[in-house]
């Protein structure tokens, strides 16, 4: 998920979540040691866990690059040094985040490009044959069918 995409492009922000009694409310894939693709050790949001602080504050959403945590550059990380990272990040937090923008053709609407999230997805699946696929995300609704 590095760099830009036709119609869209990447976007930066910094956002500030106060820890609950279950943390910070989402999940994390990625890392050097389990990359989401080959050449990006990256950490992006998995999921997002629902009445956590990230799902309440609304800004965080799956598939969102995670750059920084309170100031500390998340690259070249592994996964578990990245996990301990957030634990041990305090009360306070702050990530900056690098969310990708796509525009639906014909309706000039951001939407969040979900590519490395799908692919994670497909992973281990079977995708010869008649198949269609549903993901539902809030506003959006994507169908993939492969035939």
């Amino acid at each position: 998920m590095n760099g830009s995409v036709a119609g869209g492009g990447v976007s930066e922000e910094v956002i500030r979540l106060t820890r609950g009694p279950s943390g910070l409310g989402f999940n994390i894939v990625g890392g050097t040691d389990q990359q989401v693709d080959s050449n990006d050790s990256s950490i992006y949001v998995s999921r997002i866990k629902k009445d956590g602080p990230a799902h309440l504050d609304g800004r965080l959403q799956e598939g969102d690059k995670i750059l920084a945590i309170n100031g500390r550059d998340l690259k070249n990380l592994r996964h578990m040094d990245a996990v301990e990272l957030f634990k041990n990040a305090g009360y306070d937090v702050s990530l900056k985040i690098q969310h990708r923008i796509s525009f639906l053709r014909g309706k000039g609407l951001p939407v969040k490009a979900e590519s490395q999230l799908l692919q994670f997805a497909f992973r281990g699946q079977n995708l010869t044959g008649d198949k269609t696929f549903l993901f539902q995300r809030s506003s959006l609704t994507l169908v993939v069918r492969c035939v």
